[in-house]
C-alpha cells in the first residue's frame, strides 16, 4: 500500500513538473504546419496545437487542436491581403482569445511563414502580448525567395520585430532549400520547410514531455534559448554503413540560415532520433561528432529519442543559437525601377 501511494505521489509531481506546451501556427504558412504536425504526425504530446489565420477559408480545412480567425471585424475573414499593418490589427483585435488557449504554458513556439500579411505583421503582436507570461517564446519562421522583392524586404522587418520579443527565433531560409531539396518539383520542395519545422517542433517538444532514450530538460533548453536572437538548423539523415557520420555531416553543411560563423555560436541543441535499431553508442558518436566542430565554452545541449517510423535511418537535428545572420545585414538598394540586394 506504502509502495502504490509512493509511486502515485511521484507520478503527481512528474505530471506537475512537465512543462505545458503550446504552439501557435499564424497566417497560411504557419497554420499548414500545424496541421501538418496534427494530420500526418498524430498532433504533439504533450502540446497543444493552435491554428491562427485572418484567412476563414483556409482556416477551415486546418486540422489542429484550437483554431482562431483573426480580425473577423478587421479582416472579414478575407485574409489580411498581404498587409502587416492588417495583420496587426486583426492579431491586436483577436488577442484576448489567443491568451486564453495559451495560458499557464511553459513553452510557446509560434510558427509562421515571414513575407505575408498575416504572418509577418500578426506574429509579433502575438509574442508581444504573451511575453508577460514569462513561457520560453520561441519563435520558427520561414523566409521567401530572394527573388520576392517585396516579399523578401517584408520578412526582413518581420524578423527584426519577432526577433525583439522571442527569446530565440529558429530561420529557415527558403533559398537554402536546394541544400535539402534541389533536386524536387517546387511544390514539394516548399513543403520541406513545413516538415522541418514541424520535425523540429514535434522532436524537441516531445524529448522534453516524454520518456526517451536521453530526454532533453526543459531548464536546459531555456538556458541555450532564452535571450539568444536567431538560430539556425541543419537536418541530416541516412541510413546504412556510417549514417551516423553521414547524417551529422549533412546537419552541419545544410545549416538553413547563412550564418556569419557557427564557430561563435553561444550554444548548439543536438536531437537524434532513430529507429528501434539505434544504439546509445550511435547517439554518442553523433554529439560528440558535432560538438569536436563547436568552440569548448560553447553549451551543450542535446536528447534522443526512438521514433520507429525510421526503420533503419538516422535523423540528426542541429540547432545553432546565438547566430549572426547575413540576411539581416544586407540593405537593399533601388537601381531605377528594381530593387536590388546589395551585401
Amino acid at each position: 500500500m506504502d509502495e502504490m501511494l509512493e509511486r502515485e505521489k511521484i507520478e503527481a509531481i512528474v505530471r506537475a513538473s512537465r512543462p505545458q506546451v503550446a504552439v501557435i501556427g499564424v497566417g497560411g504558412a504557419g497554420c499548414n504546419i500545424v496541421s501538418w504536425v496534427k494530420e500526418k504526425k498524430g498532433g504533439v504530446a504533450g502540446a497543444k496545437l493552435i491554428a491562427a489565420n485572418t484567412d476563414a477559408n483556409h482556416l477551415n480545412i486546418i486540422k489542429a487542436d484550437r483554431r482562431i480567425l483573426l480580425g473577423e471585424k478587421t479582416c472579414k475573414g478575407m485574409g489580411a491581403g498581404g498587409y502587416p499593418e492588417r495583420g496587426e490589427q486583426a492579431a491586436r483585435e483577436s488577442i484576448e482569445q489567443v491568451k486564453k488557449d495559451v495560458k499557464g504554458s511553459n513553452i510557446i513556439y509560434v510558427a509562421t511563414g515571414l513575407g505575408g500579411g498575416t504572418g509577418t505583421g500578426a506574429s509579433t503582436v502575438i509574442a508581444q502580448a504573451l511575453k508577460p507570461s514569462r513561457a520560453l517564446m520561441i519563435g520558427v519562421v520561414t523566409l521567401p525567395f530572394a527573388v520576392e522583392r517585396f516579399r523578401y524586404n517584408s520578412a526582413k522587418e518581420g524578423l527584426v520585430k519577432l526577433k525583439a520579443e522571442c527569446d530565440t527565433v529558429v530561420v529557415i531560409d527558403n533559398n537554402r532549400l536546394a541544400k535539402v531539396a534541389g533536386d524536387l518539383p517546387l511544390k514539394e520542395a516548399l513543403g520541406v520547410a513545413n516538415t522541418l519545422v514541424g520535425e523540429f517542433v514535434k522532436g524537441i517538444t516531445e524529448t522534453i514531455t516524454t520518456a526517451s532514450l536521453i530526454n532533453i530538460d526543459f531548464a536546459d533548453l531555456r538556458a541555450i534559448m532564452e535571450k539568444r536572437g536567431l538560430a539556425a538548423i541543419g537536418v541530416g539523415e541516412s541510413e546504412g554503413a556510417n549514417r551516423v557520420q553521414h547524417a551529422v555531416q549533412t546537419a552541419l553543411d545544410a545549416q538553413l540560415l547563412d550564418i556569419k560563423d557557427s564557430t561563435k555560436s553561444f550554444g548548439v541543441l543536438i536531437h537524434v532520433s532513430g529507429g528501434d535499431d539505434i544504439t546509445l553508442d550511435e547517439v554518442t558518436q553523433a554529439g560528440e561528432m558535432i560538438t569536436r566542430s563547436l568552440p569548448k565554452d560553447a553549451r551543450v545541449v542535446w536528447g534522443a529519442r526512438v521514433d520507429p517510423t525510421l526503420g533503419g535511418k538516422v535523423r540528426v537535428m542541429v540547432v545553432l543559437t546565438g547566430v549572426e545572420s547575413t540576411f539581416l545585414a544586407e540593405q537593399p538598394t533601388r537601381l531605377g525601377k528594381f530593387l536590388r540586394v546589395k551585401q
